[in-house]
Order: C-alpha cells, then sequence, then structure tokens
C-alpha cells in the first residue's frame, strides 16, 4: 500500500471524526435552548399560545435560508463555509433568551432557525462526501452524534434550570465553549473548492424533483418522530392514566432508543443496505404505531413507541445521504430534503393536536401508524447505487482540496 492512499485513509478517519463532532456540537445547541423554553417563555412573558406561535419560526427561518448554504460554500469552500455557518449557529443561541417580547422572540428564534439550517445543510453535505469517499454507511452514525449531543446539552440545561441559572448567563457560557469546539473540530473536515469557472448555484431554486421524492420518505419519518416526541407524554397521561412522571419517562425513552438505534444503524445498514433497512423500520414503526393504539396498558404503549424511535431513526440520514448522491449539486438536493423534513416536523405537533380535536388522540396516532406504512411503500428511492462513482461524480467540478 503506498504512503498516499494510507495518507488518504488517515486524512478521511480524520474527516469522519472531525464531522461526526460538528453534529454533536449542532446537537447540543438544540438540546441546550429546549431544557430552557420556560424560563424563556416567562422572560418574555407570552402565553402558551403566543409561545406555540413563536416556536414556529425556528422551522421557518431554517426553510428560508438552508437554499443559500450552497452558494456560500460555493464562494468559501467547504471548510471555511461550515465554520462560519456553525459559529452563527453556535452564538445565537444567546438571542432567544434576551427577548422582552413576542414579537422579538419571534425575529430571535427565526434567525436561530436560519442559521441552524444553513450549518445543517452544510454539514450533511461533508457527511455524505466523507461516506461517498469511505464506500460505507456513516450518516446513521453521524445523526446519532447529533442525538447524543443534544442529550448532553439538554443535560446541562436540566442541571441549569435546577441550579436556577439565568438562562442568559446558560445559553451565553454554552454559545462560548460550543463555538470555540466547533472551531477547533472543524479544523479537520475536508475542504472541497468549487472550480473557478464552475457556475455558483442560484441563491433560491425549487427541490430538484429526485429531493422531492426522497423528502417524501423523511417527511413520514419525521412526522412520526415530532408526533411521538411531542405528544407521547400527553397520550399516556390523557388516554392510559398514566402519573406525570411515567409520562415524561416514555418521551425519555424514546429520545434514547432514537439515539441507541442511529448510533447502531451504520452497521446494519451497511450489512443489510439501505431500502431493506428502511422496508424493517417501516414494519417496526408500523407496529409500535399500531400497539400504541390499541395499547391497554401504559407500558405496552411505551413499548409502541419505542418501537416508533426504532423504526424511524436511521431513515432522515439515509435521505440526506440519497440527497447528496441524486444530482451534480449536493448541497441543493440537501437542502430540499432537509425543507420538506423541518416542513414535517413543523406541522407534526399541530396536525396531530388537529386530528385529536376532530376524532381523538388515538385517532391522531392511527395517522402517525398509516405514515409509518409509507416508509415500506416508498423505501426503494433511497437506494444508495456506487458510492464510489457518486462521490466521483460529486467532485466534478470541484478542486483539489487545500
Amino acid at each position: 500500500m503506498s504512503a498516499e492512499v494510507v495518507y488518504d485513509k488517515r486524512r478521511l478517519r480524520r474527516a469522519r471524526f472531525a464531522v461526526a463532532a460538528v453534529f454533536c456540537v449542532h446537537g447540543a445547541v438544540t438540546g441546550s435552548f429546549a431544557t430552557r423554553i420556560p424560563w424563556i417563555q416567562d422572560h418574555a412573558g407570552v402565553s402558551a399560545g403566543q409561545l406555540g406561535l413563536a416556536l414556529a419560526f425556528p422551522a421557518i427561518g431554517a426553510s428560508v435560508a438552508m437554499p443559500l448554504a450552497g452558494t456560500v460554500s460555493h464562494r468559501f469552500g467547504a471548510r471555511t463555509a461550515l465554520r462560519g455557518l456553525l459559529a452563527l449557529w453556535t452564538l445565537a443561541l444567546t438571542l432567544p433568551a434576551l427577548a422582552p417580547g413576542l414579537v422579538t422572540l419571534c425575529a430571535t428564534l427565526f434567525v436561530f432557525g436560519a442559521t441552524a439550517g444553513m450549518s445543517d445543510v452544510a454539514m450533511n453535505a461533508l457527511g455524505v462526501e466523507v461516506e461517498n469517499r469511505l464506500d460505507k454507511s456513516i450518516m446513521s452514525g453521524l445523526h446519532g452524534m447529533w442525538s447524543t449531543g443534544a442529550l448532553i446539552g439538554s443535560a446541562a440545561g436540566t442541571l441549569a434550570a435546577h441550579l436556577g441559572a439565568d438562562a442568559r448567563l446558560h445559553h451565553l457560557l454554552a454559545a462560548c465553549v460550543l463555538t470555540v469546539l466547533g472551531l477547533v473540530f472543524c479544523q479537520g473536515v475536508l475542504d472541497l473548492r468549487s472550480a473557478p469557472d464552475e457556475e455558483p448555484p442560484p441563491r433560491f431554486a425549487l427541490p430538484p424533483k429526485s429531493a422531492v421524492v426522497i423528502g417524501a420518505i423523511g417527511f413520514c419519518a419525521v412526522f412520526a418522530e415530532g408526533a411521538s416526541m411531542d405528544w407521547s407524554a400527553v397520550y399516556l397521561r390523557d388516554v392510559l392514566d398514566t402519573s406525570p412522571g411515567l409520562a415524561a419517562a416514555s418521551t425519555t425513552a424514546f429520545a434514547l432508543t432514537m439515539a441507541v438505534a442511529r448510533l447502531a444503524g451504520d452497521k446494519v445498514i451497511d450489512r443489510f443496505g439501505a431500502v431493506r433497512t428502511v422496508r424493517t423500520g417501516g414494519v417496526l414503526a408500523a407496529a409500535g404505531g399500531l400497539l400504541v393504539v390499541v395499547a391497554p396498558h401504559p407500558a405496552l404503549a411505551m413499548g409502541g413507541f419505542g418501537l416508533l424511535g426504532l423504526g424511524v431513526a436511521v431513515v432522515v440520514p439515509l435521505a440526506f445521504a440519497a440527497a447528496g448522491r441524486a444530482g451534480p449539486n449536493p448541497s441543493q438536493a440537501i437542502a430540499g430534503v432537509a425543507t420538506i423534513t423541518y416542513t414535517s416536523g413543523l406541522i407534526a405537533p399541530s396536525a396531530i393536536g388537529a386530528v385529536a380535536d376532530a376524532t381523538s388522540l388515538v385517532g391522531s396516532f392511527g395517522l402517525v401508524t398509516l405514515l409509518a406504512c409509507g416508509l415500506m411503500v416508498g423505501a426503494g428511492v433511497l437506494r444508495p447505487g456506487d458510492r464510489r462513482t457518486s462521490a466521483a461524480g460529486a467532485e466534478v467540478g470541484v478542486a483539489p482540496e487545500a
């Protein structure tokens, strides 16, 4: 084996660990924010309904800004773009806690979501590139690292809330630490640069058809994930009359199931393939949703939510990976899939509530079960093909790394 090949493998391993650490930092920002929402609500003086309105703005900001990530990467190179976008995201953590009212809270959450979405697209595009060059699945593990970061951030936020810390101080300290870590970790990611004569991607463009089809699978998975995360505790409390503590435990158990399944998912995908893995996941998720609907006891319902988490855990990472191989502009395709999945995450909680008002919570999770069946039907669109061929195609018009 030549020294050049050994160096290349060593560089790819370093890039893999670096982008995994970036995913962890990105998730930690989300976890840090989520645990202090009650403090932010009290500080801004908004009602529950107004808070619900404000919390729609991160997804709106992300959906608007994500198409810009490809333009930023084209102009500055992948590493510099990720470094800047991730720093904007970590520093944006300080903004929501400063908002004195509803209007400023909505504005800061719009910026918060916009920086989240752009950095999300940039790091997923780099993750797909590393996966293509390694010729093995790593995207599930990367998203597992995001979930791990979210758990770490939420644990630190829970401790800060328990100590009665001011969220403005907590988020300032967290932002400083995460910004430094992000800048350090970004040094190890691949530094792809566009060729001088390459046309820049459009600043705003409709997602390519391939991204829409792939995004539809992601939509089903994220809808089930969002419904379970936001409504599992309410379901156990209202439908099965459980204690608040046990109801809350169902949400934690679901999040842990998602994280563990994603961290272990790459080995499963490499052994059985993306299509078979998602189809099997669809069976598990549909079985879990059905178990939730018919469960007469909280333990069975919690088992159903666990199966839902296990079934949908790897779908979004595989959707991003498939989008990155779907055309000549990976960032644009990934942005399209990300926009669809963010939209699903935005509408899922309210859609579940609307169906529950019209029928019941049991009927709502009947809808979740039906969407889980869509994973079995549509899994074929995630067929990966030859990653090495895809990677070579993705590098057309890209200058060597600096």
